[in-house]
């Protein structure tokens, strides 16, 4: 991809003949946030930061994994021609759903095998996970990807975003929606909606506030899904990421109503440190 000037250079900076991607750099500052924010929140949890590190020790290299493969699988064709370009994740191409799913698979495993309370490290996460994908969307932003349809200066500068923003989103003469940013946007006011629920009395119940994080993320993103122009497709007509927001979305809402039927004991997100058996 070429880049039109007053874009920004995808690379912070060389180390002999490695390349330091802003991607990467942005990714890893978004990673160390999440783990000093869930540690902080865990130990007021009554459950050990080095737990959580060690989960996130797991589940970060294995969420990339699962994200990348994701993307690769649904973007095939291309990958078939292109064998060597699988394991270029520096160049963008990770979908954000596979990783969710991977590293929720991760958590599930750890917890069983720590015996520590599954919803309650969810819980504990939400708010980790939903900064760092608001930080991580900026990887995006300077490498020129995840953006909507063409669209024009006047209307960018007319939506009062800097120009920074505004001159990166030109892309070989063309300008396009910041989806990107809309997404960030998205993201920071639900880590902010999830911090003041979870403080709340008596108000979520253990796993709702990871419940919470599904509904507020998928509800957005299916909206912001559809701006953008480089969507995995299912079928060449439906996209991929507003199928799974409308499914995580229902799933969402339907498991909430059944684990507050079933297990009306389930104790609120404040009560105490004491593992619940049935969470």
């Amino acid at each position: 991809m070429s880049l039109q000037l007053g874009a920004i250079d995808p690379i912070a900076f060389s180390l002999g003949g490695l390349s330091v991607h802003w991607y990467g750099v942005i990714i890893a500052s978004a990673v160390l946030l999440a783990i000093f924010l869930g540690t902080n929140e865990s130990e007021k949890r009554g459950i050990k930061g080095d737990d959580i590190i060690d989960m996130m020790l797991w589940a970060l290299p294995i969420s990339i994994i699962g994200a990348r493969i994701y993307y690769v699988i649904f973007e095939w064709r291309y990958y078939i021609q292109h064998p060597a370009e699988i394991i270029a994740i520096w160049n963008g191409g990770i979908a954000i759903y596979g990783g969710l799913i991977a590293g929720g698979l991760t958590v599930y495993w750890f917890t069983k095998k720590r015996g520590l309370p599954f919803w309650l490290v969810l819980d504990i996460a939400a708010p980790s996970v939903i900064i760092a994908q608001a930080i991580g969307r900026w990887g995006n932003f300077v490498n020129q990807e995840a953006h909507g349809e063409a669209t024009t200066k006047a209307f960018l500068e007319g939506i009062h975003i800097p120009d920074f923003i505004v001159n990166n989103m030109n892309i070989e003469g063309v300008y396009y929606q910041p989806t990107f940013l809309y997404e960030s946007l998205w993201n920071v006011l639900g880590f902010i909606l999830l911090l003041i629920l979870r403080r709340r009395k008596n108000l979520l119940k253990r796993g709702e506030v990871a419940l919470s994080y599904v509904l507020w993320y998928s509800f957005g993103r299916f909206f912001i899904e559809g701006l953008r122009t480089d969507s995995l497709m299912l079928a060449q007509t439906i996209r991929v990421s507003q199928l799974l927001s409308i499914l995580l979305f229902v799933g969402a809402i339907l498991l909430w109503i059944y684990r507050r039927k079933k297990y009306p004991e389930n104790p609120y997100y404040l009560t105490g440190a004491e593992f619940a058996q049935k969470n």
